[in-house]
């Protein structure tokens, strides 16, 4: 078995209910997840659409899905109907058309904005000024619900300087969603956003091993 249920449970009792645990499973067998399924986790989290829709059809019904990766438009109505979060909305043309295809399923669906604050230009996200207006666009749409903010960090051996980027996003995050999700830190940084106040981490290589 190629999950780590040692790692698993230590990561859970060093989150002590404070933050929940989303175990990113893109590119792992079924028989893993089924596996850290029966460990008893409930959140897991995909990067690829069509992989996602794949296991979702094998797995338990229990399994909360968390898409985790860049979403494409036109690819939103294949996971609304089952996704219980989408975690990077970076646009105003993606948060309308997750409420389109929301609203023909008659649900609502639930949904983070990321927020960019790695230095790498790489990465995807909303600055200040973009968040502050996708919010406000946003906030007329019935069938889409915007629980809280989502951001990666700077792949660096910094520590600090990963820290100031997490406290950057806990501040719009303070402003905005105090009661809501703050999705930030994962296996290589999820102690420092713990830290600096994350409510929700996505770990994969420490559960699952590195992807190979």
């Amino acid at each position: 078995m190629a999950v780590n249920p040692e790692k698993y449970r230590e990561i859970l009792a060093e989150l002590n209910g404070r933050a929940q645990l989303v175990a990113v499973s893109k590119t792992k067998p079924t028989e893993d997840i089924q596996a850290l399924y029966e460990l008893g986790q409930r959140d897991f989290g995909e990067n690829y659409v069509q992989e996602l829709v794949d296991k979702q059809a094998q797995l338990p019904p229990e399994i909360r899905w968390h898409f985790i990766g860049h979403l494409q438009s036109n690819k939103v109505k294949y996971i609304v109907p089952f996704v219980t979060l989408i975690h990077g909305v970076d646009s105003f043309k993606l948060l309308k058309e997750i409420d389109k295809q929301a609203a023909k399923t008659g649900k609502v669906c639930d949904v983070l904005l990321q927020v960019h604050i790695a230095r790498e230009e790489t990465k995807f996200g909303l600055d200040t000024k973009e968040l502050e207006e996708v919010m406000e666009a946003g906030a007329g749409l019935k069938n889409v619900r915007v629980r809280g903010l989502m951001g990666m960090a700077s792949l660096s051996d910094d520590p600090e300087r990963v820290r100031e980027e997490f406290r950057g996003l806990k501040a719009l995050f303070d402003k905005y969603f105090p009661e809501g999700i703050l999705s930030m830190g994962m296996s290589g940084d999820y102690k420092i956003a713990l830290s600096a106040g994350s409510n929700m981490i996505r770990v994969g290589s420490l559960l699952f091993g590195k992807r190979g």
